[in-house]
């Protein structure tokens, strides 16, 4: 039996190891802004300028943004490109074929990746603000960054003039006669044109921008849900009290 026990210890500790080796580290939790709609509007400005420039959203249509309080004729002016319309799909203009010359892939469509991005280290929302806040500069990849979150990713750290230049942490530690390295945090190695709270709210909007994207109708059905809950525990009150009167002279 105690050997049992501890080939189950050991497969479980295997187990998370790899759990630990896929995510790269934990995800922080990301603020809920869906229902900001200074913050969506924030976001959507984010995503238009450092987003859509490799990433379509190919399910969204600009016009769809008058939903978070963003007119018309602002969208036009602010964030529409050239040859786009109003009434048109947020896609990119990236060309596939450099696309994977360029990053060894076509970049995903992002309109449900707040969804689609769920795992065991939380929601879609954690694991995008843990990964847009973890790329550190590193010279061996050929797009010279890379991430904590998504070891090895093809893509560049689009918003590093924000952020900055930052290096991560690593403290090793041996155990069971192997040595892992572990992240303890960051070192600024030169600074962005935002302070890090700065930057850390502004991934806040994007990905509460993308949240929002992934399902613009989620804020109306979940007031709908609470309306309709209260209406079906009235209802259970009226019907237990009808069903009494019906059967209270039924010996």
């Amino acid at each position: 039996m105690k050997k049992l026990i501890l080939t189950l210890i050991a497969a479980l500790g295997f187990v998370a190891g790899a759990h630990a080796a896929e995510g790269g580290i934990a995800w922080d939790k990301a603020p809920n802004k869906t229902n900001d709609l200074a913050a969506l509007q924030n976001g959507a400005k984010l995503f238009v300028n450092y987003c859509l420039n490799c990433h379509s959203a190919a399910f969204m249509r600009y016009n769809r943004l008058q939903d978070i309080g963003i007119t018309e004729q602002q969208i036009k002016d602010n964030l529409l490109f050239t040859t786009d319309k109003v009434g048109e799909t947020m896609k990119a203009n990236l060309d596939p074929s450099q696309a994977k010359e360029w990053f060894g892939g076509v970049p995903p469509d992002l309109t449900l990746v707040a969804r689609s991005r769920a795992g065991h280290g939380g929601t879609g929302a954690d694991y995008l603000y843990t990964y847009l806040r973890t790329f550190y500069r590193d010279d061996t990849k050929a797009t010279g960054w890379n991430n904590l979150v998504f070891p090895n990713v093809g893509m560049p750290h689009a918003m590093w003039e924000l952020q900055g230049d930052r290096r991560p942490v690593l403290d090793k530690v041996e155990s069971h006669g192997h040595t892992a390295e572990v992240f303890k945090g960051w070192e600024q190695v030169s600074p962005g044109t935002m302070t890090p709270l700065q930057f850390d709210q502004a991934m806040g909007d994007l990905v509460s921008y993308l949240q929002w994207m992934a399902e613009p109708a989620q804020n109306t059905r979940i007031r709908v849900g609470v309306w309709v809950m209260l209406f079906l525990v009235m209802a259970l009150v009226f019907v237990w009290r009808l069903n009494a009167s019906y059967w209270k002279d039924v010996k």
